[in-house]
Parts: structure tokens; C-alpha cells; sequence
């Protein structure tokens, strides 16, 4: 059940489209942080009181430390207008009209015949494979599209923030009940469909956003949605790249070396996807097409020029390097599989 309470906001710590970060003082005159998703609750300012969603920092999870404002009670009202009548979060409080791209673009129900999409089980794979695709293939145009497998507004990602400004990620498409990407879809098929029709994408990355859910068994975790990502890729022509979670950092056995998280997806695809020979345990994945690579990018380096620090569980790319590096190889991998001189693939 969740748990409300209501605060003060002291400072307003940070800001960008949809979202602001704040910090407050508690009932019992305590200080603590909260984020607020303004395309929901609108802006706060210091002095305002907020109604604080507490409960995932009250049960220990792996939110940072952060609050969520449910309600400003500063105001009595807020009127947000929506293009059109296509509600995320419904049926909740929060239920918003975010608008869906697919109205304006139908050619997303095109085929992406040879188009690379691949699939990411966590968020800190993300910026590991785009930020590779840049470093082999300079120029190629990628679009990340984010499920809602995790987090849902895309603005509280850090990571894609700064590969958006660092011109690596291209544009984003917010899929399911995720909202905020430049472009909405209703589907992951359609958010990819529209990520190459419409954004010109020559590279597709999917993934869901920070927070992935884990109970320690095979199929119980949001990560298994990689499966229908990558047999969704090979049904509409593309060709699927299963990005590997491996680590030699991480101290419960189901993550060392190849995590059972990838196997599980490997196991429940049918399309066999692509697979970066990085690390050599990769060939033992059961059904996928593993493929040898002449050179992966140096993940260390890759953050190190793109100015960011990136950690997977708490860990940066010293404590787990075989994590960062499989991310790259993914990426490298797909940018081999691109065709002609990279600026886009053709829109239609």
C-alpha cells in the first residue's frame, strides 16, 4: 500500500523539460529530496506544500533517496492540455493526455526490413550502446525508444538528457505507459515502426527506463520483456541484437558472468537474435546467432569523452568492466549491421 506525506519545499535543486528535483523538509523537520514529473503535477516553488509519494524510499528501494510529489498544494487547480484524447496512467490519479504520434504518422505500420533494434534489459546498457554506435559508426542516427517496463516519464533519466545534448542519441520515443519522448507511441512495435519512418533511425535501441524489478526467479522480472522486443524487431524485418547482461562484479550468482536474466530472454525468444561474442560465455546463450567482433570500443574512454559516469546496481565501469563492455560490443555490433554512409535512414 502506499504511504503520503506532506512537506515543505526549501530549494529548488534542479530543472529540465518534465522535470523538477526539490528539496523539502518532512513533518518531523527533517530534510529530504523529491522529484516532481511537471507534465503531471506542474511546478513547485519554495515555500509550497506538497503531498510527498514516500513509499518506495520508506522500503529501502533503489529510487536514490528520491520522493515523488503526488500534489502541490499550492494550488487548487491545474488544467495541462493534451493534443488529442489518448490517455497514459489510466484509470490513476494521474491519468494524462499525452497525445500519441501514431495519428500523424501511419506509416509506422511499415515493415524496417535490415533496420538493427536492440534490446536492452536494464537502463545502464543504454548509454553504454549508443555512445559505442558513435564511436564505430560517427554520424549514424539513433533513436532510443523506452518502454514502460520501468520508470515512465523519460525525463528522469540523466543519461538520455546528456546524450540528447550530446548529440550521440538522436530522438526518443516513449512506448506503452512510458510518456515525455519526442515522439508518443502506443505499442513498442508502433514506437519502433515510428522511430524509423518517422525519426529516420538507422539504429533502433530499446529498453525500459531506470528501476528495473527483479524477485530473484527467472521469469519474475520486467526484464524478460526483451523477448517480445526482439521477436517484434524480426516480425517487422529488422534485425534483433540482444544486448548482454554479464558481470564480474556483481555478488549473486544468477548476474555472474552471463546473468540468467539474458538467458531467460534468450530462452524465450523465437527469432534468435544477434549476439556479441563479448563475454565468451555469450556462445553458450541457447538460441541466438553469436557473432565475433574485430574491435569493441573501450567503455571506460567512451564515458570518459562523453563527460558521463554511468553505474549499473552501484557499480562504474572499474568494479564491473565485463557489464560495460558487453554494452559496447552490443552497440558496435549494430553499428556493423548498418548499411551506407551514415545521416539517416530514408523517410517515408
Amino acid at each position: 500500500m502506499p504511504t503520503f506525506r506532506t512537506a515543505a519545499v526549501t530549494e529548488v535543486l534542479s530543472a529540465r523539460p518534465g522535470l523538477q528535483r526539490v528539496a523539502v523538509q518532512m513533518p518531523d523537520g527533517s530534510g529530504a529530496r523529491a522529484y516532481a514529473s511537471t507534465v503531471l503535477v506542474g511546478d513547485c516553488a519554495v515555500g509550497d506544500r506538497v503531498v510527498l509519494n514516500t513509499t518506495a524510499v520508506e522500503l529501502g528501494l533503489g529510487t536514490g533517496g528520491w520522493h515523488v510529489v503526488h500534489w502541490n498544494l499550492a494550488r487548487d487547480h491545474l488544467e495541462l492540455p493534451g493534443p488529442d484524447h489518448v490517455m497514459k496512467l489510466r484509470y490513476t490519479s494521474l491519468q494524462a493526455d499525452v497525445g500519441t504520434s501514431e495519428l500523424l504518422h501511419p506509416e509506422c505500420d511499415d515493415p524496417i526490413p535490415g533496420i538493427p533494434v536492440v534490446a536492452c534489459t536494464v537502463h545502464s546498457q543504454v548509454p553504454l550502446v549508443v555512445l559505442s554506435i558513435a564511436a564505430v559508426r560517427p554520424g549514424t542516427r539513433v533513436v532510443y525508444v523506452m518502454t514502460d517496463g520501468a520508470a515512465l516519464p523519460i525525463a528522469l533519466s540523466d543519461v538520455v538528457d546528456a546524450l540528447r545534448a550530446g548529440s550521440a542519441l538522436s530522438a526518443t520515443v516513449t512506448a506503452g505507459h512510458a510518456f515525455g519522448g519526442d515522439m508518443e507511441a502506443v505499442s513498442v512495435a508502433s514506437a519502433v515502426g515510428l522511430a524509423v519512418h518517422a525519426l529516420g533511425a538507422e539504429v533502433v535501441v530499446v529498453g525500459m527506463g531506470p528501476g528495473v524489478v527483479g524477485t530473484g526467479t527467472a521469469l519474475g522480472t520486467t526484464s524478460v520483456e526483451a523477448a517480445g522486443i526482439l521477436d517484434t524487431a524480426a516480425a517487422l524485418g529488422g534485425e534483433p541484437v540482444l544486448c548482454v547482461r554479464a558481470s564480474d562484479g556483481d555478488e549473486r550468482a544468477r548476474h555472474r558472468g552471463v546473468s540468467h536474466h539474458s538467458a531467460t530472454v534468450a530462452r524465450l525468444s523465437s527469432c534468435r537474435p544477434l549476439v556479441a561474442l563479448v563475454p565468451a560465455q555469450a556462445a553458450e546463450l541457447a538460441g541466438v546467432r553469436p557473432v565475433a567482433l574485430d574491435d569493441v570500443p573501450d567503455p571506460a574512454q567512451l564515458l570518459v569523452d562523453a563527460g558521463l559516469r554511468v553505474t549499473t546496481m552501484g557499480r562504474d565501469v572499474a568494479q564491473d568492466p565485463l557489464f560495460f563492455r558487453c554494452a559496447a560490443a552490443a552497440g558496435a555490433l549494430a553499428a556493423d549491421l548498418v548499411d551506407g554512409p551514415p545521416g539517416g535512414h530514408p523517410v517515408g
